[in-house]
């Protein structure tokens, strides 16, 4: 287009009025067949110039950032971000101006009228006018459909799991079928030994045990299948972006006043770049507080008879540690959690997510099958390293999210 323009400037003192008119014409349809397909465009696209003014914008900028409208009477003495109705976007684009970044590119979660959650990927990259940065390129994407499709394909991977999950079952129920058909069967000769002897029952205790080992067994049998059903269930994330910082601070300060009355310090060190991750808040939570709770009993189980024998304060006599941290490495965010407890043998860690595999007493070996299968739900990874008698770090590893193509630096 430029080129035509030219050789038309070039020409213009030896054409004619017609001429001139015709090639204005075509000048005007060539910008109207451009400014058509700018607006028909699904990506979002706005124009603004050095000082982030708006220039122009299409329709689909105006439905993913402005669909309140703008105020026209504003727009050409304020920048973009006092316009949009995303705050985190607005912080985005308001942080690349200052910091004058030439390209920079990230995901935001968004909540539409009907209250649907959408993702944006936004991009900013240079505008350049003959050879000069005359202003920047804001590109928005809708990549709600692809991160969608990215947790139903995450969601059938976990279905190949319950196999494992409903062979584990088959075994819980094996047990207490076999003890409830015992005891039924004693009660049944008991029953017809009297009936072909003296007609007499047999006495009430005799009946009484063999029957309340029936009722133990049939409650073991219901807790089993809701620990099941409990377990198969699926995993209904409500996937938004936020900072996996916030979550292990409030969880610090919920678990530290406990803790440290137990002897058991507990120490942050906390990424200060702040990224937004792909997640649940709820869910991740709950994983943290899944981990962080066997850590402190195994930290209990070490350090019990010390802190027992310890009359002074919590305050000056603290042998236990939980360690909370998070680092971003190789476009991962990585959330650690680390205990000086009484650690793992190579069995029970190389069988830690199992289903049904527990150490404690009163566990139901769903924990950490539970935390796994989340954390899959995100996208991420669990990796354990431990020692025996030295203490167990757990580690989630995220996928910071990108754009679909990284952005030249």
């Amino acid at each position: 287009m430029d080129g035509y323009v030219n050789r038309v400037i070039d020409m213009l003192p030896k054409l004619s009025d017609d001429e001139v008119q015709r090639i204005v014409k075509t000048i005007c349809g060539k910008n109207t067949m451009l400014d058509s397909i700018i607006e028909s465009l699904s990506t979002g696209l706005v124009i603004v110039d050095k000082k982030w003014k708006i220039i122009q914008r299409n329709k689909a900028a105006n439905r993913y950032l402005f669909p309140n409208g703008i105020d026209e009477a504003r727009i050409d003495s304020e920048p973009i971000w006092n316009f949009t109705n995303e705050p985190e976007i607005a912080e985005f684009l308001q942080k690349t101006a200052e910091e004058d970044k030439s390209n920079a590119g990230e995901e935001f979660s968004t909540t539409s009228s009907d209250g649907s959650v959408r993702f944006l990927s936004v991009s900013v990259m240079s505008l350049v006018l003959k050879s000069e940065i005359s202003g920047n390129i804001i590109k928005i994407d809708d990549v709600t459909r692809k991160r969608n499709q990215d947790v139903l394909m995450r969601r059938m991977e976990n279905m190949a799991g319950l196999t494992n999950l409903a062979a584990g079952m088959a075994h819980e129920i094996k047990n207490p079928l076999g003890a409830i058909s015992i005891h039924i069967q004693l009660i049944q000769r008991a029953l017809k030994k009297a009936r072909e002897g003296d007609g007499l029952l047999p006495e009430k205790k005799f009946l009484e045990d063999h029957l309340d080992v029936v009722n133990e067994e049939i409650d073991s049998l219901n807790q089993h299948v809701m620990d099941f059903l409990f377990a198969v269930r699926p995993v209904k994330a409500e996937l938004t972006l936020c900072d996996p910082n916030s979550v292990v601070q409030n969880l610090a300060d919920f678990f530290t006043p406990e803790f440290n009355r137990s002897h058991v310090e507990v120490q942050l060190n906390l990424v200060k770049e702040k990224k937004r991750i792909l997640l649940d808040e709820k869910l991740f939570r709950e994983v943290l507080i899944n981990i962080t709770q066997n850590g402190f009993a195994a930290i209990k189980s070490k350090f019990l008879e010390c802190s027992e024998e310890h009359s002074g304060t919590a305050e000056d006599f603290m042998p236990g540690k939980i360690i909370l941290g998070t680092f971003v490495k190789d476009d991962k965010y990585i959330i650690t959690i680390g205990d000086n407890g009484c650690g793992m043998n190579e069995e029970t860690l190389s069988r830690i997510f199992e289903p049904y595999f527990t150490t404690k007493a009163n566990g139901t070996g769903l924990g950490m099958t539970m935390a796994y299968k989340i954390i899959k739900e995100f996208g991420g990874e669990i990796q354990v390293q431990s020692r025996q008698g030295e203490g167990s770090v757990f580690s989630i590893i995220l996928p910071v999210p990108q754009t679909d193509k990284k952005l030249l630096k």
